[in-house]
């Protein structure tokens, strides 16, 4: 990959415009998916987390106990 310089114009952007120029610059990105391929290992990685979804509770987690695995409450 090149390293590409970012023109002073977009740096002087204040951070919420720069962070808009990011989603406009990925959402042409996704636009185009033949160019987009995954590799092997993020298609296993893909298929791998999709397996244990499919085989855990489908309900998942609420807030309460998702923060509490985050911060080591009891």
């Amino acid at each position: 990959m090149s390293h590409v310089t970012i023109p002073p114009e977009i740096l002087a952007l204040p951070i919420p415009d720069r962070m808009a120029l990011v989603d406009q610059i990925w959402d042409s990105i996704a636009e185009d998916e033949s160019e987009f391929q995954l590799t092997n290992a993020q298609k296993a990685e893909l298929d791998r987390r999709l397996a244990r979804r499919q085989s855990s509770d489908p309900r998942g987690s609420d807030w309460g106990e998702v923060k509490r695995r985050i911060v080591g409450e009891t």
